[in-house]
């Protein structure tokens, strides 16, 4: 037996329906039009605009089928203005028989479309038309064209949508005091509203939705996105943790032993962690930075504490040249002072995964690895802190994983990707957000530089001249090998082709292909100063740190995201040397990516650049594989919308703790039972 809202249709129908999101009545209430059609005038056909969709009316004055240039059917209608030609070039012999039936018996046409001129005068192709009855009245609102998909027409998902309207429960649950003071309409005005304006209705602001009817849609659609991510957070927070409390003796020494002090920024966001950690539920927190700011560090006297409490901290990357590059960084720091450090990772070979698994289990106080973390078969002996790092290359029940292999640890994670305030604020309601706003001292400023491939010469000398002065230089490509769709210049022609140029220079090569050791010997050989250029794809775009390395050259630039074209950037920049970031582009540039370029050429700031990059993209890309657990808005805009955002943030911790019943009417009615997707 079907639930009681839920969309009666036949097997095929319903199917589709289920494409579009529609499974329940409320669904159809919410499937809202992204545009309309005005059939509520009659324009005489001598008073028809070219090229704006419009309605006339007139009788079959002649019906024929044409051959020339192709089969096509043909009629001519008049009004008392003036006479117009319709033109079907696809069409069914019913059809035929309809406009000579109406010829016949003098019946008119109502016919919808945009006119043109064709060689008859004017004309429209394959018009929306029907036969209508003498009396017949005209349209009384706006006619709604909805999303659709293959196989739903638009009549059909009227039929369905008008009972579902009439039958819903539009029932106020906002306190209206508030919504009239906020600018608000009622929730069933502007549902009605949108669904079937008035004529006269302005079809401007609806188009464009700045209609206050659609500022209500959008605000009722956040909060409902607020309501759940944060019914998810505080369902969370009602779950034990482990207390990490420490004295900070472990953390005071980690700090003793490094050449460098903490930025404000990071004293500011280690306290957050700290206070956090000692707490009886889980920590839930994203820590953002941009490159270079150092997060690494802030992550360490987390796992300190974890380990100076007695428990166990996991720390797992997304790829393995990043996460041993963490291994390597936190084994130097950790291991003199102590501490039992573990490395795990998919490419280690049985016998020593094996110990591996054997110390996770046992001795081992920090473990990092990969997604090997949390394999099958991995057991921790007593996970109190779980680090995610590069989080949103992880999907949702990758990280929930990591979760349960503990039990139910703290959890950091951490992004060097900038996520912009509102996007934060929207799609990470259900996290604490702890931001690293200042760069340590000494990091230098890189140049960005735009430069035509045509210009390859000028590029490779100046690479000469990098290493000729001691430095070291990275040039970064975007495919591994020849794809006869993309012909870009590839990793292994590129180091091939700089061997034969450079011949007097040592050329490395590192692409993820390569296996594991191959990778660490390629690394460690340019940092240690025995590879004077890396040609590498972007298996080096994340947590590579070569201070020597002063010149970056970036091929194709114009096939990369922004993201990846900061991260990559910030590579360089990493020691006491001025360095420049040479972006190679080839022509002719599409307008996105002249938009790209212009915006990494002309900022620094990862935060700026990701607040362009929204404007761009959207946020469906940037919340990466994190999407697969939160829905995306509908119809609200995070950059034009910012203020609705703000307002419906403050009132879903308001219904949440003071009328939680209303809470989940809101809820129901906006996810019913897809709201199971917000707990991860």
């Amino acid at each position: 037996m079907p639930a009681a809202d839920e969309i009666v249709a036949p097997p095929a129908i319903a199917a589709r329906l289920r494409k579009l999101g529609l499974t329940r009545g409320d669904d159809l209430v919410l499937h809202l039009p992204i545009r309309y059609e005005d059939e509520t005038l009659v324009t005489p056909i001598a008073d028809a605009v070219g090229g704006v969709a419009l309605q006339v009316e007139g009788e079959v004055l002649d019906v024929s089928v044409q051959y020339r240039p192709r089969r096509q059917l043909v009629a001519r209608v008049s009004d008392a203005s003036g006479e117009l030609v319709l033109r079907f070039l696809n069409f069914y012999g019913s059809q035929l028989k309809q406009l000579e039936k109406a010829r016949d018996e003098g019946r008119k046409l109502r016919i919808f479309g945009e006119i043109r001129n064709g060689f008859l005068g004017a004309e429209m192709v394959h018009p929306r038309y029907r036969v209508v009855a003498s009396d017949e009245t005209l349209a009384q609102s706006l006619t709604p064209v909805y999303p659709t998909t293959a196989g739903i027409s638009q009549n059909a998902l009227r039929k369905l949508i008008r009972p579902a309207l009439a039958n819903a429960d539009l029932c106020e649950l906002l306190d209206r005091e508030w919504c009239r003071d906020h600018d608000l309409p009622p929730f069933a005005e502007a549902v009605q509203l949108l669904h079937a304006p008035p004529p006269g209705a302005p079809e401007a602001a609806l188009q464009l939705r700045t209609h206050p009817a659609w500022r209500r849609i959008k605000f009722d659609e956040v909060l409902a996105q607020q309501l759940s991510l944060r019914s998810a957070y505080l369902a969370r927070r009602q779950k034990g943790a482990p207390r990490l409390k420490a004295r900070g003796k472990l953390a005071g020494q980690l700090l003793a032993s490094l050449p460098f002090g903490l930025t404000g920024a990071q004293q500011r966001v280690r306290a957050e962690l700290a206070a956090d950690l000692a707490q009886p539920y889980p920590m839930q927190r994203l820590l953002q930075g941009d490159v270079g700011s150092g997060k690494t560090i802030v992550a360490a006297l987390a796992a300190c504490q974890a380990i100076e409490a007695g428990w166990q901290a996991a720390f797992m990357a997304p790829t393995e040249i990043l996460a041993e590059q963490h291994y390597l960084k936190l084994r130097a720091w950790l291991e003199p002072l102590g501490v039992k450090v573990a490395w795990l990772s998919g490419s280690l070979k049985k016998a020593a995964k094996k110990a591996m698994l054997a110390q996770a289990a046992s001795s081992a106080q920090l473990i990092v690895g990969t997604h090997a973390l949390i394999q099958e078969g991995v057991d921790f002996a007593r996970l109190g802190l779980a680090i995610v790092d590069e989080q949103h290359r992880f999907g949702v029940a990758q990280r929930l994983e990591l979760r349960r292999k503990g039990g139910n640890p703290h959890q950091l994670m951490m992004s060097a990707t900038p996520i912009p305030r509102t996007l934060a604020m929207s799609y990470y309601a259900d996290l604490d957000v702890s931001v690293l706003d200042e760069l340590p001292p000494g990091r230098q400023p890189i140049t960005t530089k735009l430069v035509s491939d045509a210009r390859r010469d000028e590029v490779i000398a100046r690479v000469r001249g990098a290493v000729a002065s001691g430095r070291q230089a990275y040039w970064v490509c975007p495919l591994i090998e020849e794809s006869e769709t993309l012909q870009l210049q590839t990793a292994i022609d590129t180091h091939a082709a700089l061997c034969a140029e450079l011949d007097e220079l040592r050329i490395g090569l590192v692409h993820g292909r390569l296996k594991s050791d191959e990778k660490a010997a390629a690394m460690a050989a340019f940092a240690a100063g025995e590879i004077d250029v890396l040609v590498a794809t972007t298996v080096i775009e994340v947590g590579v740190d070569v201070p020597n390395a002063s010149l970056m050259v970036i091929e194709h630039a114009e096939r990369f995201g922004l993201s990846q074209l900061h991260q990559l950037r910030g590579r360089v920049g990493r020691g006491v040397h001025d360095s420049v970031c040479v972006l190679l582009f080839a022509r002719p540039l599409s307008e996105t990516a002249r938009a790209r370029l212009k915006i990494i050429f002309e900022n620094t700031d990862g935060f700026e650049i990701a607040r362009q990059d929204l404007q761009l993209r959207g946020p469906g890309e940037f919340v990466g594989s994190r999407q697969s657990g939160v829905p995306l808005l509908r119809y609200a805009d995070l950059e034009l919308d910012a203020d609705l955002v703000e307002l419906a943030r403050a009132m879903a911790e308001q219904l949440l703790r003071d009328d939680p019943a209303c809470a989940r009417r809101h809820l129901a009615r906006w996810l019913g039972s897809r709201e199971e997707l917000l707990k991860a």
